[in-house]
């Protein structure tokens, strides 16, 4: 167990994060008093209340938490912002360069030419200007009106462009569920084909490379009951609406997607919900990882009673 950092500069008054290597399984609190003898358990008790203590980008706060080896436990200098929710959305996580959300289904991601309702993106700049008129707000990627799910914005023109230019390298970890209609067999595969959009802005597949953007699905069955299935995906691309034309493909389609196929709509809302996004910090590198709970119409759906 050692310190990662050659104790970093800092300015008079200025405190720094401490980054902690875990070389052997412990737990966190046994591991935070050996790292760190200055303080006691009551002072440590107090970083994991105050949300200060992080495992590889996530807090963390129960103090028997299991360590691996080769995990970094940060220790913040500052405590963590509260988490701030508005109509449609919840702030999970904010530093100098990014904003992380979980969106709500029904709220826009940022206004099109069409529609000019309350977006994630005007809610969030209004929030940034509070702090000073000047700040501003640039959207990375976006979710569909319908989907709920963790989306992220960045703060500056040069981490959005960080992030979008190194998407694929830097994004470690991209999973949604997905309720669909009936239940694919096999319940585990991939999904493979050519997206492109038509001029009614309909997405379609093809299995001819020189007519689409190819587009990667892995899926996996966790629950099946009332004619529904819950799905995990893990998207090797990210294109527009690829997981909705993906299901259709396969026959099953997102539950109240009726532009893709579906033929119901049991919750009332689109079937779709981004659990996790994990990355690299664009400008400190470290490892970030965020998820959204599974919203819970999508569970009860599902839920099978032990008679059956």
């Amino acid at each position: 167990m050692e310190n990662t950092d050659d104790k970093p500069r800092k300015q008079r008054g200025q405190r720094t994060d401490v980054k902690l290597t875990v070389s052997e399984p412990a737990e966190l609190m046994a591991f935070l008093i050996a790292n760190l003898p200055h303080k006691n358990r009551n002072n440590i008790k107090s970083l994991l209340g105050n949300k200060q203590i992080l495992i590889d980008g996530k807090v963390f706060t129960q103090f028997n938490h299991p360590l691996k080896p080769g995990q970094i436990v940060t220790v913040a200098a500052n405590r963590a912002p509260q988490t701030s929710q508005y109509r449609g959305l919840t702030i999970l996580y904010e530093d100098q360069s990014l904003i992380v959300i979980n969106k709500q289904a029904g709220l826009l991601s940022m206004a099109t030419n069409k529609e000019r309702d309350r977006t994630a993106y005007g809610i969030l700049s209004e929030y940034t200007k509070k702090e000073n008129p000047k700040n501003k707000i640039f959207i990375i990627h976006r979710l569909d009106r319908e989907t709920s799910g963790v989306m992220m914005f960045a703060k500056s023109e040069k981490v959005q462009r960080l992030m979008q230019e190194s998407w694929n390298a830097t994004t470690k970890e991209r999973t949604y569920v997905a309720l669909v209609e009936g239940v694919p067999e096999p319940p585990q595969g991939t999904i493979t084909s050519y997206l492109r959009e038509s001029k009614a802005l309909i997405v379609y597949s093809s299995q001819n490379p020189d007519t689409g953007q190819l587009s990667i699905t892995n899926y996996t069955v966790m629950k099946a009951g009332n004619g529904y299935a819950l799905l995990e995906l893990e998207l090797e691309t990210g294109r527009k609406n690829q997981i909705r034309v993906h299901m259709q493909d396969i026959g099953h389609p997102v539950a109240g997607d009726e532009k893709y196929g579906a033929e119901t709509d049991p919750i009332g809302r689109l079937g779709l919900h981004a659990e996790v996004l994990a990355f690299e910090h664009p400008i400190t590198g470290a490892p970030m990882r965020f998820e959204a709970p599974v919203p819970k119409s999508f569970l009860a759906l599902v839920k099978v009673s032990e008679q059956e």
